[in-house]
């Protein structure tokens, strides 16, 4: 008896623990939710609003502060939050007293498109939804954008939200099939960007042109600055 003794005690103690478990699992999966809170992270821009994403959380219930924390599923939540096209990343969980924690990544538009059909183009290359809380200061597009021209779309934009130069300058892209014309904020005249091929060139010989008229104020002198030919740039006067 006695060398079964240690055994008994040691299943003893497994069941008592399995059985705490058990009922602490039971009564936390049954607590309900005191609390929900919604972070945006990154831009402060609301293209879709708090109480928006708490619709699309409570789904078939009045509120997520009214059930219970077994009635939730987290993988839905985070589907549902994820099929809204102006979400682009967005995680749910519980924490251990009872809040519901939702983090919200919006999209991040770099142009907007003008014209028979309004979008904005994101920052993956996508086409995104105007939002009807918040318009968003980017270059606006005109012209036909298509499945063959939207990939060198991008790579103009891709340039000038990396470029600071180009983020405070550029107001506008003109779109012509393949050819480029790029409008800026405070000059009258337009860069002929031409194709989206050697930006690197030719942005390095636009800020070498725009310097040097800047420093002989000239400026407002020229109505087409022509970046198209690999040597020079030919600017065409008013």
């Amino acid at each position: 008896m006695k060398k079964v003794m240690p055994y008994i005690q040691v299943l003893s103690c497994f069941v008592i623990f399995y059985l705490l478990f058990s009922f602490a699992s039971t009564r936390n999966d049954h607590r309900k939710i005191k609390a929900a809170t919604i972070d945006f992270t990154g831009d402060s821009s609301l293209f879709i609003t708090q109480e928006e994403v708490n619709k699309l959380l409570i789904q078939n219930h009045a509120s997520v502060t009214n059930i219970t924390k077994d009635a939730l599923d987290l993988n839905k939540m985070e589907d549902v939050l994820l099929h809204n096209q102006m979400i682009k990343e967005a995680e749910v969980y519980v924490t251990i007293d009872g809040e519901l924690k939702v983090h919200v990544a919006q999209r991040k538009p770099l142009a907007r498109v003008t014209g028979s059909e309004s979008f904005y183009i994101d920052d993956e290359g996508k086409k995104m939804p105007l939002s009807k809380n918040f318009t968003a200061r980017v270059p606006l597009i005109k012209g036909n954008i298509t499945q063959e021209n939207q990939k060198e779309v991008f790579k103009i934009l891709q340039k000038i939200s990396s470029d600071e130069f180009l983020r405070e300058s550029v107001v506008g892209i003109l779109v012509n099939n393949n050819d480029f014309v790029l409008r800026l904020r405070a000059n009258n005249f337009k860069v002929q960007l031409g194709s989206a091929t050697e930006l690197d060139l030719k942005i390095k010989k636009l800020k070498a042109f725009y310097q040097k008229a800047l420093k002989d104020n000239s400026l407002d002198a020229y109505s087409w600055v022509n970046l198209k030919f690999s040597n020079q740039v030919v600017c065409t006067k008013k």
